[in-house]
């Protein structure tokens, strides 16, 4: 029989609601314009129009799975583009890095999208239930009336925002007037019904109940984020020196901000600063993987020391190095100083020379793309007259929004004309060929060597089938010739 003292440890403990106050200041505000802003980005994107012309979407941002593409206002990515998308999400990466590195975990505490949604249900849960003890009042009041209207007032307005939310990602994926439409008279694609009910189901449920738990058990990035920080790294922090001995304080006693030799700290523990951390740790215990550094704490503790009397910043943005510093009497180093080092710098070169080459890349990008594949069945027929031919399959792809004019032509390696061959296109006079706006069209081209050609006296011949379009742009791809033995 088990005993409290031979039971196995548990390795998961049970969620302790929490229930964070509000708070006033310049975190808070700055918390309040970036959700402001990318909720906005988030929500308003998908309707942004963007002229493409005929038989286009006109959307701005639009990822459209059925053409395989994927605009963003003037920029059309084709899916063998896929290295624009890749470079991203590199350099997503290493800003993460670098922000990680300078800041700490500035992104979960402002811009995670964990991070804007719970923010926004616990303001709908603070508006509708009153700010932390009201909410602690209810959460152990017995089931009445009051209690389920309150309770049944926030799951309404959580779920709205929450089908609000998976509504607006399935808008990313395709025109978003039709989609509504659609999707209000029930004739959208079963997918889009059913991604949006597992988006409206998991920020209901990540936003409202499991907030927190999201970031400590599924987020791998707390784990991460100790291998970008160091010592320089600025984080939110306690300065355990200026406020220990904690304690009342009597009006006009000396603490360690008047006097460093003075017993009792600057912090007369009221717990502003676990009070109002949404996820609920106590910041004076040190760095912890819970963390977000969100800073609301700082703007908690400020509070209170402005109505103590004594100077901000007992809680701060600050890094270890600093601590230490100040510890013995020496002043920190300017913010300047712990941003601009070696491994903040390394970062951002990294992550600005990944920009350049994507930006290089994408206006250096021709209008149109070729592919050539040699029929090889057989690989050249021999006319009549003793001339060979060789015949190619050749696709051209229009990336404008308007028909284009293309040329094609053969030429040697070196860029000469091949003596004595003559090249035609199926259903093409002279080679032209006209190509639909963003279409991709399959030509078979011919290349014919006369009798006596120095094609026709070799096994192969290395050249390059070369397409120039109306602006003069030329493309080249190289392919071979197949003469006689």
């Amino acid at each position: 029989m088990s005993t409290p003292d031979t039971d196995p440890p548990r390795l998961y403990a049970a969620r302790e609601p929490i229930f964070p106050r509000s708070v006033k200041g310049r975190f808070r505000r700055l918390k309040w314009i970036i959700m402001a802003a990318t909720l906005a980005v988030y929500y308003i994107t998908p309707w942004l129009r963007w002229d493409r012309g005929p038989d286009m979407p006109d959307q701005a941002v639009l990822v459209d799975l059925a053409s395989r593409r994927f605009f963003f206002f003037w920029i059309e990515i084709w899916p063998h583009e896929f290295y624009f998308v890749a470079g991203l999400l590199v350099m997503a990466g290493l800003g993460l890095f670098l922000f990680t590195s300078a800041l700490g975990r500035v992104w979960c505490g402002y811009a995670c999208p964990q991070t804007v949604w719970t923010d926004l249900f616990t303001h709908v849960e603070r508006w509708i239930e009153g700010d932390r003890n009201a909410q602690i009042r209810l959460w152990r009041a017995k089931w009445d009336a009051r209690k389920i209207r309150l309770r049944a007032a926030k799951w309404t307005i959580w779920l709205v925002i929450a089908l609000l939310t998976g509504g607006a990602w399935v808008f990313y994926f395709t025109d978003a007037p039709t989609l509504l439409g659609n999707l209000l008279n029930g004739q959208a694609h079963p997918v889009a019904y059913l991604t949006i009910a597992t988006m409206t189901a998991t920020t209901f449920l990540f936003g409202g109940f499991m907030r927190e738990q999201i970031c400590i058990y599924a987020c791998p990035w707390p784990r991460i984020q100790a291998a970008m920080m160091d010592e320089d790294t600025l984080t939110v922090a306690y300065r355990e020196w200026r406020g220990e001995e904690r304690g009342k304080i009597r009006k006009g006693e000396p603490t360690r901000s008047d006097d460093p030799l003075a017993e009792k700290g600057d912090c007369i523990d009221c717990f502003a600063c676990v009070n109002v951390c949404p996820m609920g740790i106590d910041i004076r215990d040190g760095q912890q993987l819970e963390c977000i550094t969100c800073a609301l704490c700082i703007d908690a503790c400020d509070d209170v020391m402005d109505r103590i009397g004594k100077p901000r910043g007992l809680v701060d943005y600050m890094a270890l190095k600093d601590e230490t510093a100040e510890r013995v009497g020496n002043e920190s180093q300017s913010l300047l100083r712990h941003v601009l080092r070696p491994r903040t710098l390394l970062y951002f070169t990294l992550w600005a020379s990944i920009g350049v080459l994507l930006l290089v890349a994408l206006f250096l990008r021709s209008p149109f793309d070729l592919n050539v594949t040699p029929i090889r069945n057989p690989l050249f027929v021999t006319l009549s007259d003793g001339a060979i031919r060789n015949t190619y399959a050749l696709r051209l792809r229009n990336k404008q929004h308007t028909e284009m004019a293309f040329s094609v032509d053969a030429v040697g390696t070196d860029g000469e004309a091949l003596p004595q061959a003559v090249l035609s296109v199926e259903g093409a006079e002279n080679a032209a060929v006209r190509v639909p706006a963003d279409k991709t069209a399959t030509l078979r081209v011919y290349l014919t060597a006369e009798p006596g050609s120095p094609l026709t006296r070799v096994q192969s011949t290395d050249l390059d089938l070369l397409v120039t379009d109306a602006d003069g742009q030329q493309s080249t791809v190289a392919t071979v010739f197949h003469g006689k033995d």
